[in-house]
């Protein structure tokens, strides 16, 4: 047998994936699943969005385009740079990328070689970690707690020893937790004065209920921020999203783009071109986020889930249960079995502590989140 190479069998495996797959067997036999597991928004993209694909489909022949993006979109991410953020942007510094998952593999080979040591809070998304690995560099946890709302600290940074980077999440996955102004502040200029780079998970900025939003391109030059039009454009399957990054990465991300993708989907970047001008339908998705953690947060601790992080953005609640489990993919085999409630096992997000808890995603209807809560209080009383 031909060899299967050492980096990609070090990769772990996604495992809210391994729920989404049991979740849909679940189904495929009959029954009904209640999907809180599930990192996407339930809406379809916004009809502005739609309406722009099919003109193009209809006008264009969808060829290549540049691998940094078209001209137009990666001007139109810069306005909204100065309009929601007041911070000036040139275009020149904006690559279009395969949904924020493209992105982050061509930051991470521009910033670092092989070897380098990046930091990233644990709990955390854990495709950082999984990619980092595929890349031969080495994933720092940072140890957080629910009293820095599960953000790194400087004071951590100051333990990990030396680092070449340090990716930063506001909204993060899985806490739903944001940083500060003066705490991205402070995290940036930790970072430039011993030339540690930056790497800004911004994702689900736009998805935020409580407290400021603030882009680490207003707080650092070196900084590179990612973000996409997944979550808060609700464009999942479109696969498009962008970096900013300082004048030195333009070049040789651009010559990474251009090796690996060649571009990114032109009907997508049509798409998310005319996504920028429908704020009133998006924003009226954050309103429904937003009522969909004011009901769980209030019906959960009826069913024993009372130890729940203050969600201050995203879609995402993540659960203390170590009270009720000391296994958390048990846990949430059990829950998806016997009240046909899917959310994802901890130990997707934290390694070391990831046993004693679980994420819970709102992006669905409130039906859903008020059948689910019904689901939990009948399993946790039986």
């Amino acid at each position: 047998m031909a060899k299967v190479s050492r980096r990609s069998e070090a990769v772990d495996p996604f495992i809210v994936m391994d729920v989404m797959a049991a979740a849909a067997a679940k189904e495929a036999a009959g029954d009904t699943v209640i999907h809180l597991e599930v990192g996407q928004p339930s809406t379809p993209a916004p009809k502005g969005a739609l309406a722009a694909a099919h003109a193009a489909l209809d006008a264009d022949r969808i060829g290549y385009v540049a691998a940094l993006g078209m001209p137009a979109l990666r001007e139109r991410i810069a306005k909204h740079y100065r309009e929601t953020y007041n911070a000036d942007v040139s275009p020149e510094r904006v690559i279009v990328t395969t949904g924020s998952s493209g992105g982050f593999p061509l930051a991470f080979l521009a910033a670092f070689d092989a070897g380098d040591r990046v930091a990233l809070a644990a709990p955390g998304y854990p495709a950082y970690r999984n990619i980092l690995s595929a890349l031969h560099l080495e994933a720092v946890d940072l140890p957080t707690s629910l009293a820095d709302r599960y953000q790194p600290t400087v004071a951590e940074l100051e333990k990990a020893g030396p680092i070449a980077g340090l990716i930063v999440a506001s909204p993060s996955n899985p806490t739903g937790t944001m940083v500060t102004r003066s705490e991205l502040t402070a995290l940036a200029n930790w970072c430039d004065h011993r030339e540690v780079r930056l790497v800004s998970d911004e994702i689900y900025h736009g998805i935020v209920y409580e407290g400021e939003t603030t882009s680490a391109v207003e707080v650092s030059p070196h900084a590179i921020v990612v973000n996409s039009f997944s979550k808060y454009f609700s464009m999942t399957g479109w696969r498009v999203g962008w970096l900013v990054v300082p004048e030195e990465l333009v070049r040789p991300i651009e010559r990474l783009a251009q090796n690996f993708f060649i571009s990114v989907p032109t009907l997508s970047q049509y798409a998310a071109l005319a996504a920028f001008e429908c704020r009133d339908v998006l924003d009226a998705h954050v309103a429904r986020y937003k009522a969909n953690r004011d009901l769980l947060m209030a019906g959960l601790p009826a069913a024993g889930l009372d130890r729940l992080t203050p969600a201050q953005g995203a879609f995402y609640i993540y659960a203390d249960v170590s009270h009720l489990t000391n296994e958390s993919r048990d846990f949430c085999k059990r829950m998806l079995q016997e009240a046909g409630v899917a959310t994802t096992p901890g130990v997707d997000f934290d390694r070391a502590r990831g046993a004693g808890t679980l994420r819970i995603s709102f992006a669905g209807s409130m039906a859903e989140m008020e059948e689910a809560v019904r689901r939990l209080k009948a399993w946790r009383r039986g």
